[in-house]
């Protein structure tokens, strides 16, 4: 679909309509255009990225709740791409004059097939390709990155995907946040108490698809001493081959949990009453798994 218009016209001067109102420098000119889905519905919250010539990002953001989008830009050629969740990315070109109005009209994106899911059997994660890792706010201000170094997990995949179930285990003393002051301190009875809480584990048999490569994954995670309900939003990003020639899938998911929840309470309130450690914490995983029977193989890197 690159380069297809289902609408392409420009309207110079200050003409009806509710563009004529929009303040445009006298070197710029208005791109506009309004998504729709097969059935000639909005698709709302598509997102949008227009970059010039030289492929530099020059705007970007989301529809409207009518589908549409409008930016002002400086007059000149640009690439625009569309893309919203379920649907093949749409991709285009535009020339916006000076005081001029680029309509590209409705685009209308297709849906697109869903990744293949699986097959269905015993898989297991690979840690050499995977990673959990997390952040949480710093006095009120940056961001604190870590991960966890050591983690092993199964998933069993049903012929259903919905029937499937998975385990992961997570080595507490693992935490590596770049600084051994930090790592000791969480590793402590003020946060992981890892002596008495050596693992973090997650159960899950209930997996729930939310619509093309979205999914729920909702399980039980028991963290120091305390089991809650974790829901985990995941996007599957399909099989493929490793370099070995090895089946993989993978995928990408996040959570938020929060600190009280688990009775991990500690606290040092700095000036102004600000936390100096956020009482929520942002896991994000990035996991790729190999069939049970495949030994997944080290990568061989060339010089």
């Amino acid at each position: 679909m690159f380069g297809r218009w289902l609408g392409n016209r420009t309207n110079r001067g200050g003409g009806a309509g509710p563009l004529s109102a929009m303040p445009v420098p006298p070197s710029a000119g208005v791109l506009s255009c309004r998504v729709l889905d097969p059935v000639n519905e909005p698709v709302r919250h598509a997102e949008f990225a227009v970059s010039d010539a030289m492929g530099r990002k020059v705007v970007s953001g989301g529809t409207d709740p009518f589908g549409s989008f409008v930016a002002t830009v400086p007059a000149g050629d640009y690439r625009l791409a569309v893309s919203a969740e379920g649907f093949t990315p749409y991709r285009a070109s535009a020339t916006v004059g000076e005081s001029a109005h680029a309509s590209m009209g409705d685009v209308m994106l297709q849906v697109a097939a869903p990744p293949a899911l699986p097959e269905p059997g015993d898989w297991e994660i690979d840690p050499m390709h995977s990673s959990v890792a997390f952040s949480a706010r710093h006095i009120g201000l940056a961001r604190i990155h870590g991960r966890f170094n050591s983690f092993a997990g199964a998933i069993r995949m049903a012929d259903r995907m919905e029937d499937s179930a998975m385990h992961v285990v997570i080595d507490a003393a693992s935490i590596d946040t770049a600084v051994k002051m930090r790592d000791d301190h969480l590793k402590s009875g003020d946060f992981l108490d890892v002596e008495r809480f050596p693992t973090l584990e997650f159960y899950s048999d209930r997996f729930t698809h939310k619509g093309g490569s979205r999914w729920a994954i909702t399980g039980a995670l028991s963290l120091h001493g305390v089991t809650r309900t974790v829901t985990l939003d995941a996007e599957y990003l399909g099989v493929g081959q490793g370099l070995q020639g090895e089946t993989r899938a993978a995928c990408r998911a996040t959570t938020e949990l929060h600190r009280d929840d688990f009775t991990m309470t500690w606290q040092t309130m700095l000036a102004r009453g600000i936390a100096a450690v956020g009482a929520s914490i942002a896991i994000e995983l990035d996991i790729q798994v190999v069939p049970k029977t495949q030994q997944a193989q080290p990568e061989t890197r060339q010089p």
